[in-house]
């Protein structure tokens, strides 16, 4: 089995592409990032998940990005929002993208690894400029510019396999990998034990993709 980096956020679209790079045959090295993030819930998920799916092992680096803040989800001071809005919303996370494919890229330059997997998606998102499938094309030229393996021959390719699939795509094509997602955590603003808050652009863009799917929501959700 040829070994692949994944990033795993313990989130429902993270889970679905593990159990994709799986299902291809890769030995997945699972990456998740503490960055400060308003709750550890999604990380103790991505635990689950790791394990769950058979993951070859996973690791959380830890950096800080509430030392910058410019993000609900890395600044207190900046509320969650629950209804939509226009533009690129503040539950943006600057260079977010960025910076995890950035530690993948340097794990797999150790492991030999020539295959990194991504789970952002240019449909169901909320306009995040780092979800498009030119900035993964973007970044996986600069991985192929900037890394002694592939200077040496040994191209690396950033698998996305999300890209252009709706919510409800995603989680048929995950149910048929047998993924549980009643384990992930999709909630901006998640409590303590991981129960989501259902407002967020995250829980509606998750709620209507079951609904879609014409599957039962597996989600936990704080009481009313």
């Amino acid at each position: 089995m040829k070994p692949a980096v994944v990033l795993l956020s313990g989130g429902l679209d993270s889970a679905t592409v593990l159990a994709i790079a799986r299902s291809q045959g890769f030995d997945c090295y699972c990456l998740s990032l503490d960055y400060h993030q308003r709750h550890i819930a999604e990380l103790q998920a991505a635990q689950r998940v790791a394990a769950a799916l058979g993951a070859a092992a996973h690791r959380t680096a830890r950096l800080d990005l509430s030392m910058f803040g410019g993000s609900a989800l890395t600044d207190d001071l900046i509320d969650v929002p629950e209804s939509p809005s226009e533009g690129i919303p503040v539950t943006y996370v600057p260079a977010r993208n960025t910076i995890m494919l950035s530690l993948a890229l340097a794990w797999a330059e150790v492991l030999q690894a020539q295959d990194i997997f991504i789970g952002v998606n240019a449909l169901d998102y909320s306009g995040y400029p780092d979800c498009r499938g030119e900035y993964v094309a973007a970044f996986q030229r600069m991985a192929n510019l900037a890394t002694k393996a592939a200077v040496e021959g040994h191209a690396i390719t950033v698998h996305a396999p999300l890209i252009d699939l709706s919510k409800a795509q995603i989680i048929q094509r995950g149910v048929a990998l047998g993924v549980d997602y009643g384990m992930t955590v999709s909630c901006y603003q998640a409590d303590a034990h991981g129960r989501a808050c259902g407002r967020c652009d995250s829980c509606r863009f998750r709620s209507d993709g079951f609904a879609q799917a014409g599957l039962a929501d597996p989600t936990h959700y704080q009481p009313a």
